[in-house]
């Protein structure tokens, strides 16, 4: 069941909503550009920058307030989640900062996710 968004402004729901959008829009800009400009693999980009197409699948369901994408996103959201951590840990410079950048974005998508399929369980 999809709630609108147009509801007031002090609307929880509204705001984990927006909060999961943004960071999931985030989040795949952020692949998007390290992976193909900031700080690429290989010189010129790579084929790594793939990995944001997964990112790409949840968006509309996230964007339209589906529960039932919330819930499967916020276990997909948890491989970008490995991925930056072992990057933060493996890289250096602006690699690193990138990867620690991942992870705080795909925390702040777990976390909207999760609460939104909390609070939404009942009108489920």
């Amino acid at each position: 069941m999809a709630l609108p968004l147009d509801r007031p402004a002090t609307d929880p729901l509204r705001a984990i909503r927006l909060t999961a959008g943004a960071s999931l829009l985030a989040l795949l800009a952020l692949c998007l550009a390290w992976e193909l400009w900031l700080a690429p693999l290989r010189p010129g980009g790579s084929l790594v920058a793939l990995k944001a197409l997964p990112l790409a699948l949840p968006l509309a369901g996230v964007l339209a307030g589906k529960r039932y994408t919330y819930q499967w996103s916020s276990l997909l959201i948890l491989a970008y989640f490995a991925e930056g951590a072992t990057r933060a840990w493996a890289e250096s410079g602006l690699g690193r900062t990138l990867a620690l950048a991942e992870v705080a974005l795909s925390l702040v998508f777990f976390a909207a996710a999760v609460s939104y399929a909390r609070v939404t369980r009942a009108a489920a």
